[in-house]
């Protein structure tokens, strides 16, 4: 399972200068609801709803969210092995919460900083780069 960050989302969506390699929409994805707020407000900071809004739609019926609450958001409140970002937190806290569904699970991030504090874990990183 590939936990999918907004980078590598976002990455795709607007043809950046890194983008994804095509076998990562061959896995099963999976994030925190946090992608799909995260994805929209920068469609709609750069105005592109009306150009790019199917792209969004048909990304995000590909990944299978996770709520943020119970567990998920008690997990991101409390302490990391390094200080993280808040959104950062809510997303490992959503990375955690599926290793305790007994799931392997990976982070698919160009988020250098999340990439690490999710190591610290011991929730590997798949290769967006490739």
């Amino acid at each position: 399972m590939i936990y999918l960050d907004s980078s590598v989302a976002l990455a795709y969506l607007l043809a950046e200068d890194r983008s994804p390699p095509d076998e990562l929409w061959d896995e099963q994805l999976v994030s925190s609801r946090l992608l799909e707020c995260e994805v929209w407000n920068r469609i709609n900071a750069q105005q592109l709803h009306d150009s790019h809004g199917d792209a969004v739609r048909n990304l995000i019926g590909r990944v299978a969210m996770i709520e943020m609450v119970g567990p998920v958001l008690t997990r991101s409140l409390q302490a990391f092995p390094v200080p993280v970002r808040t959104l950062d937190a809510i997303h490992l806290g959503a990375m955690e919460f599926i290793r305790a569904q007994k799931q392997l699970v990976q982070l698919a991030s160009y988020d250098q900083r999340l990439i690490a504090a999710a190591r610290l874990l011991g929730i590997s990183e798949w290769n967006a780069s490739r």
